[in-house]
């Protein structure tokens, strides 16, 4: 008895199981016909693991029903319980397709094609539906026919007996039967037409493919020929009127629906044109009037009924103009535009759910294989195959595809098919659009094995995929230079030298006689090397083309292959890393920086393989340090030590570089990075570490060779300027300070001789010229400046802090941090200084004007003659100085106030004075805003021309590649321009508020 406001313990079990109106399905189980088993566990498990338990107990609760008798009832509810084979289909498909129920609760006996399970049963051909149709002989039997074979292919399919392909290939084969059993029906209703001629019945389209959808359109296309002794004409009328009774028979509607709409519209002129036509008229059309699409869809031609003699002959006549279709003129244009009218004409309000034809839909699959079938299949016939997923793969076999998109386009197509069957598999309608009713995505998602939230997890699983293919698509379907390579005649399969050089003057290519004989160099020959370049080569141009200097990307894509040609792993990286190649790509065009640095050791591309997953994510200070340090430990002499510390730093330049890079233009793999300021800090702190970490290895090498274990002095490195600040760009200096302390028993000379000793020998060895690049350490920030002693003591740097410190000189030790050396030493030095960049009392109206005084001079003296201080990224308006002075100068007054002030980087510092109250949000993010900006600006300018500067190149290419780093695309310089004076102008206005006091 269950307690009144409780639920019963069926109800939640109900529930548990997947059921959504458990009231409902608590009343059909306590009906007289499930009253033998509404105990039953078995029953209620295998209706939770339906698609839909409510619909699956409703269809089964109608088929008892419908059963003739009590007996009857009793037969199937045993063998529901007993059976488990049986359980499964039967309430499978009745969890998943309200159509099949309908069909068994108008034919109740029909369950029982779902008892045998023999091996015959699991794989059917064309013979096996050929028996299930045989009894039919008129179109109403037909359709319970044919509703019974569907209702077995759709067991094995919601079962998982058969895979998608399978189970397409098996609608394929039971349309094959039907269309020849409806024209053995409508031959023998006109035994006279069916004597006077040959009729062949050719099957397009997904049925001629093998891989039809549940409910479809069956295309075909008809061929007559006169039977031995007839008139060509009467014969012709009579293979007319067959096929339309054919025709008739499988689309009309009768008491039992109807089976599909026959299709014949892809024939020669369409509808307009004869339904039959001989084989010859056929040629006669494809050779002189054709269209593209024509031919493309010639690509799945096959004959499935009637004459099949005929259906052969016609076939292997038309295929040589299939495959020499690639050769007429605007070939891939032709396509290309085809499947561009398909999405435009999709209703606006169905783009976002179509399957089929919307964008990254399984037709963007389709016509991507097709193009590549049609455009290298004249030369390699293993590409000529009607089934979509064969295609593909043999692509990939054949190298016109990656492995990893093949592999990554397989699994998207099988998805969204498996989707867009079980959608069509629910009332048995023609649809290729996505459910907005929730219970309908439940039920879609669940048949897809999605169980924890089928509906979140289905529309995620399904952008997904949707993703992939209208990602890869792009890059399969419109691959540069695709069409130029169609243009060749049978046989020659390579770049056409006409074809190509104006693909490449269309691409951006300034210097396309150049780039053709860095294609010849790369891509000609006969070896696997040449034939990956060949697939590489098209899509790799299309992303060298999308930077501001295409030639010299493609250029140093020749370099780094002759330099990696021979080894093993090079191009197989290319092929088979997802981003490699683009990564590649981005970098070897987007200036000289990045490219100069990966020519010096060319193995350093295979950081660019592993993409966001890591390899080109930055490596820490004390990562890099300890690899470094452990190369020093190895070698045997400071020179040796050194070398191998500078090459860890140029290759972890290069990866920095490459870094920022694919995140400031996007690949496909990886967004644009939308936050500038954490490309600046990820730059900034990189390369920062990275010198950190170069200075610790050299010091270590330096010492270790002409002291041994211990210097007779403590050192320590301090960073200044920018490099304290976290904040050094690809082309900065290492400002620095040497403080040493003489160890007990040690002579302060002889400490001094041996630490200014190390600093030399270390400022030269990091600046030898070598294959990689030098480290300038810059000590003019010290004491007395160039004036004063390289190195001092601690005690020395106190004695002149105390007497001798200028103002400008506290300002500079706002940026002072410890980098490398003695860590005791280095703390006690920062201990030392804080009270004079910190002070106490702040800052005097004396000390203020001095500082502003000091800016202003600086501004008006150092500005480069004939530049434009608009544009000037360091003394321009809202540029580097403004910001970091005015900054400095609250961290100057109010830092001893508040800690969060006492940082070394300027936007930490920036943050701090806005967290508390110094300056408002909108000032904080204008003058955030503004050096993000300029430092970007001088990290581009780096990057494009590899030696720094302060200021917009004049180079019209040099130029438009600081754009396209900074995001704006071709055309777009004055934009760029007009963006950085705006953004200046803003920051002044607040530097002249909060510096000047205007």
């Amino acid at each position: 008895m269950t307690v009144p406001g409780r639920r019963s313990s069926t109800f939640t079990r109900l529930l548990r199981h997947g059921f959504t109106d458990a009231s409902a399905a608590e009343r059909l189980l306590d009906g007289a016909e499930l009253s033998p088993v509404r105990n039953d566990p078995v029953l209620l498990e295998a209706l939770g693991r339906t698609a839909d338990p409510d619909l699956a107990l409703h269809g089964l609760v109608r088929l008892l029903e419908a059963q003739p008798g009590a007996s009857a009832r009793r037969e199937l509810l045993d063998t529901v319980i007993a059976a488990k084979p049986l359980r499964d289909r039967l309430l499978g498909v009745l969890g998943a397709s309200a159509a099949l129920a309908d069909h068994l609760a108008r034919h109740p006996r029909d369950w029982e094609a779902l008892v045998t399970y023999e091996p015959r049963d699991l794989h059917p051909g064309v013979e096996e539906f050929e028996r299930g149709l045989a009894e039919a002989d008129d179109p109403v039997s037909l359709r319970v026919a044919y509703r019974r074979c569907l209702l077995s292919i759709a067991a094995r399919d919601v079962c998982g007996t058969t895979d998608l392909a399978e189970t397409a290939a098996e609608l394929a084969d039971l349309a094959t039967a039907t269309l020849r059993a409806a024209l053995v029906l409508a031959r023998a209703a006109a035994p006279g037409d069916a004597a006077l001629c040959r009729l062949a019945v050719i099957a397009m389209g997904k049925c001629g493919g093998h891989e039809l959808n549940y409910v479809s359109d069956v295309d075909v296309i008809f061929v007559g020929e006169a039977a031995d002794g007839a008139d060509e004409g009467k014969a012709l009328r009579a293979a007319t009127k067959l096929a339309a009774h054919m025709m008739r028979i499988c689309s009309e509607t009768t008491v039992e629906g109807s089976i599909w709409p026959v299709d014949a519209n892809l024939r020669p002129e369409g509808r307009n044109g004869p339904l039959v036509r001989t084989l010859s008229s056929h040629l006669a059309y494809y050779q002189r009037w054709a269209k593209t699409w024509e031919f493309q869809a010639l690509l799945k031609a096959r004959p499935v009924a009637g004459d099949l003699e005929l259906g052969a002959e016609y076939v292997s006549a038309v295929a040589p103009l299939v495959w020499q279709a690639a050769e007429r003129e605007n070939f891939v244009p032709d396509v290309q535009k085809m499947r561009r009218r398909v999405v435009e004409n999709i209703p606006v309000a169905e783009v976002e759910r179509e399957l089929k034809l919307g964008p990254g839909g399984l037709r963007d699959v389709e016509f991507a294989v097709q193009l590549l079938q049609l455009v290298h299949g004249r030369a390699d016939a293993s590409l000529r195959s009607g089934t979509t997923l064969d295609a593909l793969q043999a692509l990939a076999a054949g190298g016109y595809v990656g492995r990893t998109d093949a592999v990554q386009l397989d699994a998207a197509y099988r998805f969204l098919r498996s989707m867009e069957h079980r959608i069509q598999l629910y009332r048995l309608r023609r649809t290729h659009l996505v459910p907005v009713v929730e219970g309908d995505q439940r039920r879609l998602g669940r048949s897809l094995g999605l169980r924890t939230d089928p509906v979140a997890e289905l529309n995620r699983e399904w952008k997904r995929h949707a993703a992939v293919v209208r990602r890869l698509h792009e890059k399969l379907f419109y691959r540069p230079l695709l069409d130029a390579v169609a243009q060749l005649p049978s046989g020659e399969v390579r770049l056409s030298t006409q074809a190509a050089r104006e693909r490449l003057v269309a691409l951006g290519y300034a210097d396309p006689a150049a780039a053709l004989r860095h294609l010849e160099a790369l891509a000609s020959g006969v070896t696997r090397k040449a034939a990956i370049q060949r697939t590489l080569l098209p899509v790799l141009l299309g992303w060298f083309a999308d930077s501001a200097d295409p030639d010299a990307g493609l250029l140093n894509f020749r370099k780094v292959s002759d330099a990696l040609g021979k080894t093993p792993w090079y191009l197989r990286l290319l092929r088979d890393e997802g981003a490699a190649a683009e990564n590649l790509a981005r970098v070897l065009s987007a200036g000289r920086l990045a490219p100069d640095l990966l020519m010096r050791a060319p193995e350093a591309v295979a950081l660019l393989g592993d993409g966001d997953a890591g390899g080109l994510a930055p490596r820490g200070r004390a990562h890099l340090e300890q690899e470094i340090l452990s190369a020093v430990g190895r070698a045997d002499s400071a020179v040796q030590g050194v070398t191998a510390a500078r090459g860890v730093r140029r290759r972890e330049l290069f990866r920095t570089a490459a870094a920022d890079i694919v995140a400031s233009y996007g690949t496909e793999a990886q967004p644009v990075e939308a936050d500038q300021g954490a490309l600046v800090d990820l730059v900034g702190g990189a390369v920062s570490d990275i010198t950190a970490a170069t200075l610790a290895g050299t010091l270590r090498a330096v010492v270790r060779d002409g002291w041994g274990d211990t210097l007779p002095t403590r050192f320590a490195i301090i960073g200044m300027g920018r490099f304290g600040g976290h904040e050094l760009g690809y082309g900065s200096d290492a400002d620095v300070l040497f403080v040493h302390e003489p160890r007990e028993g040690v002579d302060e000379h002889e400490a001094g001789r041996a630490a200014n000793a190390v600093v030399s020998e270390m400022r030269r060895l990091l600046q030898v010229p070598s294959a990689d690049p030098p480290l300038l350490v810059d000590a003019d920030l010290r004491p007395e400046g160039k004036s004063g002693p390289l190195v001092r003591t601690l005690k020395s740097y106190e004695a002149y802090y105390r007497r001798w410190s200028l103002g400008w000189e506290s300002q500079a030790l706002l940026r002072a941090e410890p980098v490398a050396g003695d860590e005791d030493l280095g703390r006690r030095f920062v201990s030392l200084i804080d009270p004079l960049r910190y002070p106490r009392a702040g800052l005097g109206d004396d000390a203020v004007r001095e500082i502003r005084r000091l800016k202003a001079r600086m501004e008006a003296e150092r500005m480069p003659r004939g530049a434009d201080p608009k544009l000037h990224t360091k003394l321009g308006p809202g540029g580097l100085s403004d910001v970091e002075w005015t900054v400095q100068l609250l961290q100057l007054r109010y830092g001893a106030e508040e800690a969060g002030l006492r940082t070394t980087r300027t936007r930490g510092a920036l943050a701090a004075a806005r967290a508390c109250g110094l300056l408002s949000e909108e000032d904080a993010a204008t003058l955030d805003e503004a050096w993000v900006l300029a430092t970007r600006v001088r990290n581009a300018v780096m990057l494009v021309r590899g030696r720094a500067g302060d200021t917009f190149p004049s180079d019209p290419r040099e130029l438009a590649a600081v754009g396209r780093y900074l995001g704006y695309g071709p055309g777009h310089v004055g934009d760029m321009l007009d963006d950085y004076r705006r953004t200046g102008r803003r920051a002044r206005g607040v530097v002249d508020s909060l510096f000047y006091g205007a």
